[in-house]
């Protein structure tokens, strides 16, 4: 009982490392919830006897775990979208939860975890625990069964990926607030220029709204072309709230009640380079609205 007593607490110091590196690699919070469960049972199965870091072992656990959800996914081809936007993290517009924090560390956002959906499962591996949570080379490879140089390639392979295709956004959350605001100020004014002002030249818009919807699964570039299609979304400007999405300027609407969509916005520069929006009504319902305070809707 001692050993399942120093077990458990041992894990509990780990869990939130444990749970992040989980989001970054499946970018979905039910199943990061199960990898970690069942790293837990591995542990309590396996005991620490004999491991000299029982904080790498359990993220090397957890790494495989992973690993093993990639290569199912790739196998069954399930995801044939255009795009895959992962589960978003809320929070009010005004601070995010303590509890979310370590989910959070690093800027993870949304466009960030959007790229990461598509590299190769060994790729997302190699640049999550090399690059975000500083695990050597030499024990990446043993999670992939490749060389430590072969990691090391896959993981600047990621790299330039991710900054050619999700540029880390301005610091500045303020910054950041008043150009979302800017943006939605000029849809529901219907000023097209200054819409467009506000966008980057090259921006990107992703909508998931699940394999229900089709026709609203789609991949939009160019100012020009994302800003006519904010027009089309003015009837929703009521219902617009701000929030935190994974710790950056993003809204969430609700209409009669329901969550709609939630939009996060990459803003570089002081502009919007790219909107990932999540519209799939059964992975909506499942998110968590009470920390955000919203206030009553328009009559």
């Amino acid at each position: 009982m001692a050993e399942n007593a120093a077990a458990a607490e041992l894990f509990e110091t780990h869990r939130g490392r444990l749970r992040a590196v989980a989001y970054r690699m499946l970018g979905s919070l039910a199943e990061a919830d199960d990898a970690v469960q069942d790293a837990w049972l591995r542990l309590d199965r396996a005991g620490t006897q004999g491991v000299e870091n029982p904080g790498a072992w359990l993220t090397t656990v957890v790494a495989r775990i992973c690993l093993n959800k990639l290569r199912e996914r790739a196998h069954r081809r399930e995801e044939a979208l255009d795009v895959h936007v992962s589960d978003p993290i809320l929070s009010r517009a005004d601070g995010t939860d303590p509890e979310q924090q370590a989910l959070l560390a690093d800027a993870v956002g949304l466009a960030l975890l959007v790229v990461l959906e598509t590299l190769t499962p060994a790729e997302r591996l190699a640049y999550v625990l090399h690059d975000m949570f500083a695990v050597p080379f030499e024990d990446v490879a043993t999670v992939i069964d490749r060389s430590p140089a072969a990691a090391r390639q896959l993981a600047s392979r990621a790299r330039r990926r991710l900054r050619s295709e999700a540029p880390a956004p301005d610091p500045d959350l303020a910054r950041q607030r008043q150009v979302v605001d800017a943006f939605f100020a000029a849809s529901r004014a219907g000023d097209f220029e200054a819409l467009v002002a506000v966008l980057d030249p090259d921006v990107i818009l992703r909508s998931d709204a699940g394999p229900g919807r089709p026709r609203l699964n789609v991949v939009l570039r160019g100012a020009s072309t994302v800003a006519g299609q904010a027009f089309t979304a003015r009837r929703l400007s009521p219902f617009v709230h701000p929030a935190l999405v994974n710790g950056a300027a993003g809204v969430v609407v609700v209409v009669n009640g329901r969550l709609f969509s939630v939009m996060a916005f990459t803003v570089v520069a002081g502009r919007v380079v790219a909107i990932d929006v999540l519209a799939d009504a059964d992975r909506l319902a499942k998110l968590d609205l009470t920390a955000l305070d919203l206030p009553p809707e328009p009559s």
